[in-house]
């Protein structure tokens, strides 16, 4: 569990500090997004979260 709160707070700092060092390009960035369709989202979204998973199955490991 204090794995998890970590990776939270990691998390958290890495999008605070690029909302504080590029807003422009952030907001810009966000308003791109609505020309994404759903499907290509999630897609993204899923693989991104199965990278994820195998990076930490292999660092627990």
């Amino acid at each position: 569990m204090k794995e998890l709160i970590i990776a939270f707070g990691l998390f958290l700092f890495v999008e605070g500090i690029l909302y504080a060092i590029f807003p422009s390009k952030m907001k810009s960035m966000l308003k791109k997004l609505e020309l994404i369709h759903n499907n290509q989202l999630r897609t993204g979204g899923l693989i991104f979260a199965i990278i994820g998973f195998i990076i930490i199955y292999y660092v627990k490991n």
